[in-house]
């Protein structure tokens, strides 16, 4: 069991999911429509991925790679906007997946 990388999905679920509900208090919300989906996007996959890291699922490299291509999309949608919780979570995601990648090469 990988505990940073579980750490850092856990970290960027949270971050996710804190973004995506600061950009609903947003004015112009029809603009941050693709950073909440993104968000919402991340938030799931690093909770599955997180799930199968943790029970050391065969299947857990296959949730790493789609995690690392998800959050690394969030990531570059979030870096966008010049709201706090934007920057926050892009910076949540460059740190996961920045774990995914170590995790994958040491696998």
């Amino acid at each position: 069991m990988n505990k940073d990388l579980i750490k850092a999905l856990a970290a960027c679920e949270a971050s996710c999911n804190h973004c995506a509900i600061s950009c609903l208090q947003e004015d112009d919300i029809k603009k941050m429509v693709p950073c909440i989906r993104l968000d919402l996007d991340c938030a799931a996959i690093c909770r599955a991925t997180l799930d199968y890291v943790s029970r050391d699922s065969r299947y857990a490299k296959d949730l790493v790679q789609e995690c690392i291509k998800i959050t690394k999309a969030c990531q570059e949608e979030c870096k966008k906007h010049d709201m706090q919780h934007c920057q926050e979570c892009a910076d949540s995601c460059a740190k996961l997946v920045q774990a995914c990648e170590q995790y994958m090469s040491a696998s």
